[in-house]
């Protein structure tokens, strides 16, 4: 499973991400942009917390009904014409689309943006068959040409990017002699991957959605590449992961309303495709052959466990975009390939907590990202509940915890004691500077406390008969 992203310790990765200013400043505006596109989108389409309840409840009835439509949308796939095929692990997934491409002679595939190939490293295993994998999504090929970056958002992978940055890229890698404006990157790029995707054997997309009683695969995107990359090469190959399904179009229609708002503040995205099987023998385009690989690799075990409610999730990222954890630490700060509140809910089970124990801490428990999810995902309550797993059933904390709140409970248990521990708080302006508490306040203050304890202060008013 390829959800880690850095080798890097906890400390290590926030040290880094913390001192990078440029990515800071880069991620904050970002942030502002989107999340006002997007309140303002919501405004417009009114009675939001009633559409967060029914998207909510039309995710929330598939995954208590997951089984039944998988199979309905396969069976409708396959009679579509489509080759569907189960994985219950990445390596299932990614051997499957190997052989595809082996069977088919390919020695170059074009992809559009997805997030499950991510996942299951399918770039790294075609590559080291001898197959060129080429990104087509602007954002997606800028991270490929930059020593193959990670992505620090899921919906807009180069968000830790300026214009800046991203021309000083082109023109290390690829040549480009233009300025930062982005339609002129833009351009340059375009004439790079045209030729590409005529060029590719096979073509690689993920799945927005899948709907069930057409057997319907659906794509959303706001560039061109998608519709290239599901037309030009003969042969589609289609990631999708098994909780991506809604019943029928009329729920599609609801989910699309709000994922489109959420993730980039827009009433409907560039490019909505909808693919039906494989070209048929009146259409002009199209693949002719196309093949579905349904991903488990651990979605099973979140549906089996208590936190089934995050895979409602519909990868709109706007939890991120609320958190101020990620303002400050960006995708990269995770060290998983999903960041953000929905990483810190998500990872630790796919994972294990025995790998993942750490991200965790990276919440302030703050609750933005309840208020702001599309499909009312408790992400909140689920980041709570696994750090009390890690605490009290895995028992994985560092050792100084047990024995530092072992020492706290007995102070409040003993009056005795909590009455010296009141009276030595007026120096506690001396413990941001030493111990852990130095790391802790470089980026907050402690308050000043009064030298003079409540208790102490209402003892000498009530014995000299002060009522004021």
């Amino acid at each position: 499973m390829s959800i880690k992203t850095s080798d890097l310790s906890l400390k290590d990765r926030l040290d880094k991400e913390l001192g990078d200013s440029f990515m800071r400043s880069s991620i904050a505006n970002a942030q502002d942009l989107l999340n006002k596109k997007r309140n303002d989108a919501f405004a417009e389409l009114g009675d939001y917390e009633q559409w967060r309840e029914m998207a909510g409840a039309v995710r929330g009835h598939v995954l208590e009904n997951l089984d039944y439509y998988l199979n309905q949308f396969a069976d409708k796939a396959s009679e579509n014409g489509a080759h569907v095929t189960f994985t219950r692990t990445a390596e299932e997934a990614t051997d499957t689309a190997l052989k595809i491409l082996q069977d088919k002679g390919a020695k170059k595939a074009v992809k559009s943006k997805s997030m499950v190939t991510e996942e299951v490293g399918l770039n790294e295993v075609l590559e080291a068959a001898g197959i060129e994998v080429i990104e087509t999504d602007l954002g997606e090929y800028i991270l490929q040409t930059d020593d193959h970056d990670k992505p620090s958002h899921i919906v807009v992978p180069a968000l830790h990017k300026n214009r800046d940055r991203i021309r000083e890229v082109f023109a290390r890698k690829k040549g480009y002699t233009g300025d930062n404006v982005p339609e002129n990157i833009t351009r340059f790029v375009r004439g790079l991957i045209r030729k590409e995707f005529l060029e590719a054997d096979v073509g690689i997309t993920g799945c927005n959605f899948a709907v069930a009683d057409s057997g319907t695969v659906t794509l959303v995107t706001n560039e061109g590449n998608g519709r290239f990359v599901t037309t030009a090469p003969k042969t589609q190959i289609v990631f999708m992961g098994m909780e991506r399904i809604v019943p029928s179009f009329i729920e599609l229609d609801m989910i699309f309303s709000m994922l489109v708002r959420s993730a980039v503040g827009a009433r409907l995205t560039s490019y909505l495709s909808f693919i039906t099987g494989p070209r048929g023998k009146e259409d002009r385009d199209g693949p002719e052959e196309l093949h579905i690989i349904i991903v488990d690799n651990g979605r099973s075990k979140v549906v089996a466990s208590g936190f089934a409610d995050v895979l409602r999730c519909i990868r709109c990222g706007t939890c991120m975009l609320a958190c101020p954890a990620y303002r400050h630490i960006s995708g990269h700060g995770y060290g998983t390939l999903y960041p953000g509140p929905l990483g810190l809910a998500l990872v630790p089970i796919l994972g294990g907590y025995d790998e993942y124990s750490d991200v965790t801490k990276i919440c302030s428990l703050c609750s933005a990202c309840n208020d702001v999810c599309p499909v009312k995902v408790p992400l909140y309550e689920s980041i709570y509940e696994h750090r009390r797993i890690i605490a009290e059933e895995k028992h994985l904390v560092h050792a100084p915890e047990p024995f530092i709140m072992a020492q706290y409970g007995k102070v409040i248990a003993s009056s005795s004691m909590y009455n010296f521990a009141a009276k030595m708080a007026r120096f506690s302006r001396l413990l941001p500077h030493i111990g852990p508490l130095k790391e802790w306040t470089r980026e907050r203050e402690l308050p000043d406390i009064s030298g003079e304890r409540f208790r102490d202060w209402f003892k000498e008013h009530t014995d000299r008969g002060d009522n004021s």
